[in-house]
């Protein structure tokens, strides 16, 4: 238990996403908030089960969802039918949730979802201990429309005011910011180049960040999985070269040390970023961050900590990436250690599994 945060050891049931195993290298930031829960409550005494992708951390005791995408039918497919793979994880949570419906269910407290399924939060009703969700996305429409199925029997935290206000229409919930092990992300010495870390895909618009450093004449270094070949292929590599390197999908300590080692940090969403990870762990290292105000951005930098730019504008960006590398590396540090932490995000968590229990043993 953390110092002057004692809590009675709970039973908990972690869902996790079913699309990509929890383990490192991170494939972003749900799979990377699930893992450092599961392991931090575990850490304060909690019994803890995770239920996630097969290939997940065996440290973390998970519990492998049966995802097995069927085989496509060589014959004429129904173009209403979902794709393969869609229907494995449909069957993978359907099963789930029927058995946590029965005497398997019983022995759980709480059950947090961090899944972007509908199933868990359409049949939370069936289910026989309290639900908290965590929306890690803007609206979407199969999670819209199992939120009006559930008729008020979860409740929802949302990873920023940004998308708590996004889904205020819907349904209600409770800001609890994402956090990081500050542990894991430790001040670095800063350096000469600047650092882009994320998923390689459109959304995230690395190659945004290289034109933008380029127009800031400073040399860059990309790294992250690449999970949209087709868009790597043809926006970010003919950029690479000329001051823009590509590190590939690091390790954890390799990436901290590669963000420490940075004069700054860009961050480049071409959509509205629920959270934004990367900036809090740039932080973390003492780097400041130049970024987008786009999505839960703003909330994660302050003034002496990150540099705006409005969404889509390079020249907007370089003056922003030359204006944050001047910033005080000690209070982004401090910014990430008193406001973006794991171990307030799991003091939220720890208060809202409480309250959840105290409303269900009221009722």
């Amino acid at each position: 238990m953390t110092p002057g945060h004692a809590r009675d050891a709970l039973r908990i049931c972690l869902v996790a996403n079913s699309r990509f195993p929890i383990v490192e290298p991170f494939t972003g930031g749900l799979e990377s908030m699930t893992w450092h829960l599961a392991r931090e409550l575990t850490r304060r005494g909690h019994e803890v089960a995770v239920f996630a992708a097969p290939g997940s951390d065996p440290a973390l005791g998970v519990v492998e969802l049966e995802v097995d995408a069927l085989p496509e039918h060589p014959g004429r497919r129904d173009v209403d039918a979902p794709p393969s793979v869609e229907l494995a994880e449909h069957h993978a949570y359907l099963s789930l949730m029927l058995d946590l419906a029965g005497r398997p269910g019983e022995r759980f407290d709480v059950l947090h979802n961090n899944s972007l399924h509908y199933l868990p939060v359409a049949m939370a009703r069936a289910l026989p201990m309290p639900v908290l969700t965590t929306l890690h996305t803007p609206p979407l429409w199969w999670l819209e429309s199992a939120v009006r199925l559930d008729r008020g029997s979860s409740s929802f935290a949302a990873v920023s005011q940004h998308t708590a206000e996004a889904w205020s229409p819907i349904t209600r919930s409770t800001c609890v910011l994402n956090g990081i092990d500050v542990g894991r992300w430790p001040a670095g010495p800063g350096g000469s180049a600047a650092v882009w870390s994320g998923r390689m895909v459109a959304e995230k618009a690395p190659h945004h960040a290289v034109l933008a450093a380029r127009r800031a004449g400073i040399p860059i270094v990309l790294a992250g999985p690449v999970l949209d070949t087709d868009y790597f292929r043809a926006e970010v590599e003919p950029l690479l070269g000329h001051g823009a390197t590509y590190a590939g999908h690091l390790g954890q300590a390799d990436l901290a040390a590669l963000v420490g080692g940075s004069a700054v940090a860009v961050v480049t969403p071409a959509w509205d970023e629920p959270y934004g990870l990367v900036a809090a762990e740039a932080l973390a290292c003492g780097t400041p961050v130049a970024a987008y105000a786009r999505g839960g951005l703003p909330e994660v930098l302050s003034r002496d900590t990150g540099r705006l730019a409005p969404g889509g504008d390079l020249d907007a960006l370089a003056r922003a990436i030359g204006e944050a590398a001047t910033l005080d590396r000690g209070r982004c540090r401090a910014r990430a250690v008193e406001a973006l932490s794991l171990t307030r995000m799991v003091d939220d968590y720890e208060d809202a599994y409480v309250r959840l229990l105290g409303r269900r043993l009221a009722a």
